[in-house]
């Protein structure tokens, strides 16, 4: 199994969140189904390879990181988040998870989600959202031979990275890192800066401090 090595900066001790709270994040029922509304407010809210080894965990929760295929100077993600809303708002309708945190940047986004309990199938569910995207998206853009003869669109990776949660500690680390990604790419200064985090619906929840990650 590929272990996660989360890069970006610790926010400043000052911005930490209590323990207490990501335990709730972890250990709450699942309740089943998020809503529409559920994933609307998370930002204001693959087809895997044969030899790709994945951890199957049932009813876990997972951090991943999904890429667009064309990265340099791409800002689809972003462009056209009604579209991307719209993907994963049906896939939780087709096969229910909670989205636990998320950010959107231009070219990739990361996204923490709870697996229903005996359920492990994260594969399909990142499948259904690719396609439902890619679906919405005029075919404008460059595709391989290989990808032409298989019919495939050139939007996606096909691999993406997941992390199984292992503990409080792995899943605030993780969290953290989610919502500070924004300024580790140099997109804003603030984290608070960046309208397409669940950092704002934390913050409404009382889970961080409405400065978190603020400058001095």
């Amino acid at each position: 199994m590929r272990r996660t090595t989360v890069r970006a900066g610790t926010p400043r001790s000052n911005t930490a969140v209590s323990e207490f709270s990501y335990k709730e994040i972890r250990h709450r029922r699942y309740l089943g189904a998020a809503t529409p509304t559920t994933i609307r407010n998370l930002d204001s809210l693959s087809r895997d390879m044969p030899d790709y080894r994945r951890l199957w965990h049932q009813g876990g929760t997972y951090f991943f990181t999904v890429n667009l295929l064309e990265r340099r100077g791409n800002d689809l993600l972003v462009r056209r988040l009604d579209l991307l809303k719209h993907a994963v708002v049906d896939t939780v309708r087709w096969r229910r998870f909670r989205v636990d945190a998320w950010v959107v940047l231009p070219e990739h986004l990361h996204c923490i989600a709870t697996l229903p309990p005996g359920d492990s199938d994260f594969a399909s569910r990142w499948r259904r959202i690719k396609k439902t995207f890619s679906k919405q998206i005029p075919v404008t853009e460059h595709r391989s031979t290989v990808r032409q003869r298989r019919g495939e669109r050139g939007i996606w990776q096909r691999r993406y990275w997941e992390h199984l949660i292992r503990d409080d500690d792995d899943l605030r680390r993780h969290v953290d890192y989610i919502h500070y990604n924004p300024v580790k790419h140099r997109l804003v200064q603030r984290a608070t800066d960046w309208p397409h985090s669940s950092l704002h619906r934390h913050i409404r929840r009382g889970l961080l401090p409405a400065d978190w990650s603020a400058p001095p």
